[in-house]
């Protein structure tokens, strides 16, 4: 299942409509319902709470008022600074020496 701070894509009609952050995820009255907390980002960003399955929240197509709605998770995508300090990282650990830093000087 999504956890708190997943980022989805909402589909309405199968058509992608919004992205959302979830926000909470809670058990509900019913068994295998849960509240799940959304904040959808759009202007001005708006928190909605919808009660769904555990399949629903996990990409399984339902409907919301007789619309069929979907929810896609997005993938987390690391900058590529991010890559290269996880290349060195390995490298340094397998003994070899650290990459040399050279500082950005600004033109006077």
């Amino acid at each position: 299942m999504r956890d708190i701070g997943d980022v989805v894509l909402i589909y309405y009609h199968e058509k992608p409509a919004a992205y959302a952050r979830i926000e909470a995820i809670e058990p509900d009255i019913k068994k295998d319902w849960y509240q799940v907390t959304l904040l959808i980002l759009t202007i001005p960003p708006q928190v909605v709470t919808w009660i769904l399955r555990e399949e629903y929240v996990d990409g399984e197509p339902f409907t919301m008022g007789g619309n069929p709605m979907r929810l896609e998770e997005v993938k987390r995508v690391l900058p590529k600074d991010h890559e290269l300090q996880e290349t060195e990282q390995k490298k340094k650990d397998k003994g070899g020496r650290p990459a040399r830093v050279i500082p950005f000087k600004k033109p006077s």
